[in-house]
């Protein structure tokens, strides 16, 4: 089973029928006020907080994906904190109850929440909104190129369609 149910608004199974064994979707506070919104993200009291390895933010313009990429020891904590993008991730662990299964997620201010990925799942994201967006990733381990595989987002065998969903 998965960290959360599939209940919270933007997170959707696309292949299988829950969200990726290990992933964790967690709601974050926002704090508005008249001076402006404190977003929350990660805290070391907070459950789900393993280490720190680094933050980085990262932009994505909109219709541009960022992905596929897996990690080998990296945990990552995406937030979107302005804009808004779609996450996909995918599962070919053999070990895995949801090996072959595909989950999507949205983020953004709208749908303020912590995706929590852990080492060995297929992550990329795909901007959405006009003129970009902003992603915090909080991980587990300084990048290391070394221990990152990376294929094309479109040209590979991961079931997953970037485009948008006509409905």
């Amino acid at each position: 089973m998965s960290d959360r149910p599939l209940e919270l608004d933007g997170v959707r199974a696309v292949v299988g029928a829950d969200v990726v064994e290990g992933v964790g979707v967690i709601p974050l506070r926002r704090i508005p006020d008249e001076r402006g919104t404190i977003y929350h993200m990660l805290r070391s009291t907070d459950p789900h907080f393993l280490e720190f390895g680094e933050i980085y933010f990262t932009s994505v313009y909109p219709g541009i994906v960022k992905g596929w990429h897996k990690h080998t020891e990296m945990t990552l904590n995406y937030a979107c904190i302005f804009g808004r993008i779609k996450v996909a991730l995918y599962d070919d662990r053999e070990s895995s109850s949801t090996s072959g299964s595909v989950t999507e997620i949205f983020l953004g201010p709208d749908s303020y929440l912590l995706v929590t990925i852990p080492p060995g799942i297929w992550a990329g994201f795909k901007g959405m909104s006009d003129p970009y967006a902003i992603v915090a990733n909080c991980c587990t381990h300084p990048h290391d190129p070394v221990r990152t595989t990376r294929v094309d987002p479109f040209q590979n065998d991961i079931p997953y369609d970037w485009s948008a969903e006509q409905s």
